[in-house]
């Protein structure tokens, strides 16, 4: 199960999914307000995501959580919650941020001005401004489906980052974890 970052349908996360897939059964998910996931007056916190995660790790075989940033997070949280419905967690440049922490280093600017230029509608050579070293291919997905995230959905998950102590979570991670 992989959970993508804040601004990440889970369309853009495919070509990470194909190349696990050869090996896994793979399930990326739309986390709420993206993508083609449900958005309006939901509860985007990451104690919901985390939820969400748990819920539907409870209709599979144990599996494997892969977060990457905000997902990874998002599955701090969720296996901290109930390990026994997960049999590892892999934890990709989760944000170390939060009470009594450093900042989150991104201002919220990159994310709130890339969505409304999303919005607007760009291209893969707009969205350069925002990703430089991402691939022109990546550039063009991110530019089609960021659009797709919902505001306050980022919002929350964004301010999340500062108040959120997932610190006080990782004692409980009693699967294998990396």
């Amino acid at each position: 199960m992989l959970i993508p970052g804040i601004t990440s349908p889970a369309i853009t996360w495919g070509f990470v999914a194909e190349r696990l897939a050869e090996a896994f059964d793979m399930h990326v998910l739309d986390v709420r307000g993206r993508g083609l996931s449900e958005t309006g007056d939901l509860d985007y916190t990451l104690d919901a995501m985390a939820a969400d995660t748990v819920a539907l790790a409870e209709t599979m075989d144990q599996p494997i959580v892969m977060g990457h940033s905000m997902g990874a997070r998002t599955a701090i949280r969720g296996v901290a919650k109930k390990p026994e419905v997960f049999k590892g967690a892999i934890l990709v440049d989760p944000p170390v941020s939060g009470p009594n922490c450093r900042p989150y280093p991104s201002p919220w600017s990159w994310y709130g001005d890339s969505i409304k230029m999303a919005i607007k509608g760009c291209s893969a050579e707009d969205m350069k401004a925002y990703c430089p070293t991402w691939s022109e291919e990546q550039r063009a997905l991110r530019s089609e489906w960021l659009h797709s995230c919902h505001w306050g959905a980022i919002r929350t998950a964004y301010d999340g980052f500062h108040t959120d102590d997932v610190h006080a979570d990782l004692p409980k991670l009693t699967v294998p974890t990396r």
